[in-house]
């Protein structure tokens, strides 16, 4: 989708593409992955760039379960497992894009960490890595250091209480999703590491200081569940090739 961005869509991603024109999710999936990668608030016009310019036969789209406008193969749906379904009502009233039974029309449903919300859902866990720095210059600050934690995505207190699961004493900063930081936001003046999710590394690295980090994590999701997924592709390559 490009959330945020500013640019003439269809709009190819690539590492150096600034997050104010393509948005900061697709800026760090291009830089963490590699894979031809498009945006356009529509889906559809995307799709047909990337069939054109690229020798696609798998398109992921991020986040586009409710664009209807684009056919589909394959529905995963992601849901939060500390959060649940909230109170269970959609936009504005509440939390949820469509009702909770929209969720037994998707082939797949998985929960991202612990949780009770639906049962059946294949479990994912955020696995993280180790700091990476920002721009360089200095030591990783080690498990006990006290450092400021800096989150602008949907859920913050699941990274603040990833750092605080490895031994940081951590000084929470919480911010909108999708923020568009400016130095000023994080100048806290006691020269503390600054440690942040990947997705706002790829705003904050143009100003960033010496003593800037990110955490990457990893999503794990059980071997069968990819094996079941490549299965089934494989199955719509052949049905799609005899039609």
């Amino acid at each position: 989708r490009g959330y945020g961005g500013q640019a003439e869509w269809p709009l190819r991603v690539t590492a150096d593409t600034s997050p104010a024109e393509a948005g900061d999710e697709p800026v760090m999936l291009v830089r963490r992955t590699g894979v031809p990668l498009v945006v356009d608030p529509l889906r559809s016009r995307a799709v047909q760039y990337l069939l054109q310019q690229q020798a696609c036969d798998v398109v992921l789209c991020d986040d586009g379960l409710q664009h209807y406008a684009l056919a589909r193969d394959i529905e995963i749906a992601v849901i939060d497992g500390s959060r649940g379904f909230g109170n269970g009502w959609l936009l504005p009233a509440g939390p949820l894009r469509e009702p909770v039974h929209r969720l037994r029309s998707v082939d797949y449903v998985v929960r991202n960490g612990a949780g009770d919300a639906w049962p059946e859902a294949t479990s994912m866990h955020l696995q993280p890595g180790g700091l990476q720095a920002v721009a360089g210059g200095e030591d990783a600050p080690l498990p006990g250091a006290r450092i400021h934690a800096v989150a602008g995505i949907g859920n913050p207190e699941r990274f603040f209480t990833q750092l605080r699961a490895q031994g940081y004493d951590v000084l929470p900063h919480a911010f909108p999703d999708h923020y568009d930081y400016a130095s000023a936001d994080l100048a806290f003046g006691d020269g503390l590491p600054v440690v942040m999710t990947e997705k706002d590394m790829v705003k904050c690295r143009a100003f960033a200081a010496a003593n800037w980090w990110y955490m990457p994590v990893r999503a794990e999701l059980p071997e069968a569940f990819f094996d079941e997924l490549l299965h089934k592709l494989e199955l719509l390559r052949k049905t799609k090739n005899a039609g």
